[in-house]
């Protein structure tokens, strides 16, 4: 079904643009209305697909919340749907309650409804919403996903906090480096020249760091970027290579294990969440997998999955895999033994999330001054060896 944009006037009088699956103009103007839109113009657009980019995790928070709220209080899931979308101020994410609504209508239950837009709700997302629906627990479990995905969202606010701020102060690292070996340094090289006489090592060494980079400073810039869309071009075409990547991830220094606790606590979360909506344990795990995002972490809970089908217990599995540290195989046992395990994995998750904020703050504490001691050792060899030379020089000076 082609896709076709367009730009209407809703209810308010208000100018809504977006684009939207349509037969034709006459079907594009029918779902508009159904969407509560009156069409002004509209055509097929060049390229097609949805835009999955448009939907933020805060509309999915709100769209959780909302229909919560709605089915808890007995209101049909059409009727909530239809108020969600008339209170909707993303184009994009109005146009998928629409089908949503349109999907229901037609006779399909609500996860089967969202399962018509992938890009939007992921597979644990719908299989969470079809385990409240076969167990008459959606508000429980809307309620759920609605803290879960806050904490994911609070998650990632800290992932990117935490490599923000070292690149930030890196960049300025950088840029200072630059403006002395491309302006400050070649200013006081044809003086130091002038001298005649022999040059230290390292002075000769920052002349020749400081002619490469005002001759191919542009290269030195390209060769970042170059070299990232290369590596990221080979992960996404090489499997092998991806996990390598991966690999690499988790063992960097301070980052690695930071990066490995964030992946821990949100499957912990995820399976938690799904454990406790009536999903058996099997597939609750190789759901989860999906949300892990590295292969390595990926790999050891598909072996996971594999040992507990074969009759291990869930503690013993992830202790012979190694993903987890001693304290949290220890708490994963307590909760198996007292039927809790999905307060168990919420414990887990909490000890992880917290775990990270502390690293997170360690690290930013490190950071700063990490970065000011390259700097003055940037600074202290360019003076050295640009001022050395010249104090050698006037010392040999007679008055």
């Amino acid at each position: 079904m082609p896709l076709y944009s367009y730009k209407a006037i809703d209810a308010r009088g208000k100018a809504v643009m977006g684009q939207v699956d349509a037969l034709n103009l006459v079907d594009l103007e029918l779902r508009l209305k159904r969407m509560g839109l009156d069409l002004v113009v509209g055509g097929p657009t060049k390229h097609g697909g949805g835009g999955a980019w448009q939907v933020k995790r805060q509309d999915l928070i709100n769209f959780c919340f909302q229909l919560e709220q709605m089915t808890s209080a007995g209101v049909t899931l059409v009727d909530g749907l239809t108020d969600l979308r008339d209170s909707l101020e993303n184009p994009r994410f109005r146009e998928v309650v629409g089908g949503l609504i349109e999907a229901i209508q037609g006779g399909q239950n609500l996860s089967g409804a969202l399962g018509n837009y992938p890009q939007v709700f992921q597979p644990v997302f719908r299989a969470l919403v079809k385990a409240g629906e076969d167990t008459g627990r959606l508000p429980e479990v809307l309620r759920s996903l609605t803290e879960n995905l806050k904490w994911e969202d609070e998650l990632a606010a800290q992932t990117k906090k935490l490599m923000m701020y070292p690149a930030f102060v890196g960049t300025v690292v950088l840029l200072v480096t630059f403006f002395l070996m491309l302006y400050l340094v070649p200013q006081m090289v044809g003086l130091i020249k002038t001298m005649g006489q022999s040059l230290p090592l390292h002075t000769r060494a920052l002349m020749q760091v400081s002619a490469f980079l005002v001759s191919y400073w542009w290269a030195v810039i390209a060769a970042p970027f170059a070299i990232w869309g290369a590596i990221k071009l080979a992960a996404r075409t090489n499997p092998r290579v991806r996990y390598q990547l991966d690999a690499f991830k988790l063992g960097l220094p301070l980052v690695g294990p930071i990066l490995r606790k964030i992946i821990l606590s949100r499957f912990a979360s995820i399976f938690a969440l799904m454990y406790s909506s009536g999903i058996t344990i099997l597939d609750a795990i190789k759901s989860s997998e999906e949300t892990a995002g590295n292969l390595v972490i990926k790999e050891g809970l598909q072996l996971v999955g594999q040992q507990i089908a074969e009759g291990k217990n869930v503690t013993a599995a992830f202790q012979e895999i190694g993903l987890f540290p001693p304290l949290v195989i220890r708490m994963l046992r307590v909760g198996e033994a007292t039927g809790a395990l999905d307060t168990a994995l919420l414990n887990v998750s909490y000890f992880y999330t917290r775990e990270v904020r502390e690293s997170i703050a360690r690290m930013q504490v490190m950071v700063e001054p990490a970065l000011t001691v390259v700097l003055g050792l940037i600074l202290g060899w360019v003076m050295l060896s640009v001022l050395g030379p010249i104090y050698d020089m006037m010392t040999k000076i007679k008055l």
